[in-house]
């Protein structure tokens, strides 16, 4: 029996889970720790609490035991910033924060899409960085999974499925755009050496510590049981990353004008995908509301079909706060059932541009759709989705972020060999998925999509 703990660091609260891999291929998952991650706005600026995370990781291991490896991964684009001497400058930023707001870069869209490949996102590192208060102090630049691993190991760098989503790397060669990081005029020392998943990176009290997908959507999208490579994926939480899983960028005109965007995968792949805004809405009108068990507010949606329906990445639902009163201006609504219902029949109708517009752009034919995450949880949800696309949805594992952390740390360690659909292999053997199958009028839901974007 192999045991791997892995560090799962959310937008909401952090976990450490073991995985245990037994010599059969039986890999089961169990929940040690769970620790909150509660943001703090400060003098108007809002930022995450790191070392409280931090301290959370620490729990979490002592509560993990003798384990065999240890991979972290969490959301993308934040940072911290640390000097020569390893000290941190100031606590991270968080990404709905509003200093970014407006800003433009000094160089154009269609020539930063064709170099790294991302879809624009006023959140995204290259942004951060360049309104950083710290950037001429600093020494290196480390995202969040790369400061913990810093935190245990002592070691600086930069994993590539997460350094992929900063705007900085170079799509085609895998490579930072030194050339780019001149003209922002930021210090080109910043940027650290970068990673393979699957390498080292160091350890921490006698345990290596692997460097996984660090990016928790690269994580989830190992996590994903596809079959063979036919297939779409919507890593569903706060926000849904739907896609398809390719060998190489799609770099066209049509592509950047659809916001798609081309991250970087393990094992070398393209996660062709577009953020969609996802859970958050719900999420935030549970909190305004004071409901914990979102059954309730489910039950009362079923009720309630095509109420309305609102474009769910507009601008205005991204920041916390309010949020019943911005979908009721959106949509005429006011009853809690109505509105959840729109929140979910607008996501599943997102859902369905997105995998629509993935395959046609990158000429990958989808015949079934993979929800993984806590959307996967969501019955309603998978439902309307699989109506909306006309393809089955295939849900589950809920934990696929943690699965795909552990699977790729188990590969390192010699205890899996093979690529990507060996590894999924064991997911379709042990994990359970439930398949949805499409109802209900195709027609009624194209109407709905060009009624929305035309």
């Amino acid at each position: 029996m192999k045991r791997f703990a892995a560090v799962d660091l959310g937008a909401s609260s952090g976990r450490v889970m073991v995985g245990a891999l037994d010599r059969n291929g039986r890999l089961d998952l169990t929940e040690v720790y769970r620790f909150p991650n509660e943001p703090v706005r400060v003098r108007g600026t809002l930022h995450w609490d790191i070392l409280a995370l931090y301290r959370g990781v620490l729990d979490g291991l002592r509560a993990a035991g003798p384990v065999d490896g240890i991979g972290i991964d969490s959301w993308a684009v934040d940072y911290g910033l640390i000097d020569a001497d390893g000290r941190l400058l100031g606590n991270p930023v968080h990404y709905r924060d509003a200093r970014t707001d407006g800003l433009r870069l000094p160089i154009g869209d269609d020539r930063l899409y064709a170099l790294t490949g991302l879809q624009k996102l006023p959140f995204n590192t290259i942004y951060q960085l360049r309104v950083e208060p710290f950037a001429d102090r600093a020494d290196r630049m480390l995202l969040i999974p790369d400061l913990i691993a810093y935190w245990l190991t002592g070691e600086v760098g930069a994993e590539l499925t997460n350094a992929s989503t900063t705007q900085l790397l170079d799509v085609r060669t895998g490579m930072w755009a030194t050339g780019l990081i001149d003209q922002l005029g930021l210090p080109g020392r910043l940027l650290p050496p970068l990673r393979e998943p699957g390498s080292v990176i160091g350890a921490y009290q006698g345990t290596p510590v692997f460097a996984v997908g660090s990016h928790d959507t690269a994580s989830a999208v190992v996590g994903v049981p596809a079959g063979g490579p036919d297939f779409a994926y919507i890593s569903c939480g706060t926000w849904s990353l739907v896609g398809v899983e390719l060998d190489a960028p799609v770099l066209t005109e049509e592509s950047r004008k659809a916001n798609f965007t081309n991250e970087g995968g393990v094992d070398g792949t393209i996660r062709y995908l577009r953020n969609v805004m996802g859970l958050w809405l719900l999420q935030e009108c549970q909190r305004a509301w004071g409901v914990s068990d979102v059954r309730e507010l489910l039950a009362a949606a079923e009720a309630e079909p095509f109420a309305g329906v609102i474009d769910v990445d507009q601008p205005v639902f991204l920041p916390p706060g309010d949020m019943p009163d911005r979908i009721a201006a959106a949509s005429g609504l006011t009853s809690r059932g109505a509105i959840v219902r729109c929140v979910l029949d607008s996501l599943a109708l997102a859902h369905r541009r997105a995998v629509r517009q993935a395959s046609e752009l990158s000429g990958r034919r989808v015949d079934v759709v993979h929800i993984v995450g806590g959307g996967a949880r969501n019955e309603l949800l998978c439902r309307l989705t699989a109506d909306a696309c006309g393809r089955p949805v295939l849900a589950g594992p809920v934990e696929a972020t943690a699965l795909g952390n552990v699977l790729v740390q188990a590969r390192a360690a010699g205890a899996l060999d093979g690529g990507l659909p060996t590894l999924r292999g064991v997911l379709r053997q042990t994990q359970e998925i439930r398949r949805y199958e499409p109802r209900g009028d195709q027609d009624r839901w194209a109407e709905l999509e060009n009624q929305l974007w035309g």
